[in-house]
């Protein structure tokens, strides 16, 4: 079994992703920049989107409740969820797909140097 893990790890960090990423010590410098007005606007509609989401599903259901009425949660609940999730692609099209790329970048150097370090010490 290590052997096999030890070389799916070598395989994955052969491709070229993992390699530039560890050999240009991808790191999180980025996020110490001025964001800018987009994605402050996208980071917003991101935290907006929690927002309407699960507590206004929530706020139906116990409406729902008290009114003995079943049909604002059965179409209120998946109206709403459906909303936050626009809002929420919405705040990751503004602002996320910049900083996740960054982020991932650098756990992919950090997880791969753990990974690799972890493959060396195993015998065999």
């Amino acid at each position: 079994m290590t052997r096999l893990l030890k070389q799916s790890i070598a395989k994955i960090a052969a491709t070229d992703y993992v390699r530039s990423a560890i050999s240009e010590q991808a790191d999180l410098s980025a996020f110490k920049q001025k964001p800018t007005p987009v994605v402050l606007a996208g980071v917003f509609a991101i935290g907006l989107s929690y927002v309407i989401g699960w507590p206004a599903v929530a706020f139906f259901g116990i409406l729902s409740v008290k009114l003995h009425n079943p049909w604002i949660v059965a179409v209120g609940g998946p109206v709403t969820y459906g909303l936050s999730h626009v809002v929420f692609l919405l705040g990751m099209y503004l602002s996320g797909a910049k900083y996740s790329l960054i982020f991932l970048r650098w756990l992919t150097r950090v997880s791969m140097e753990k990974l690799l370090g972890w493959a060396d010490r195993q015998p065999g």
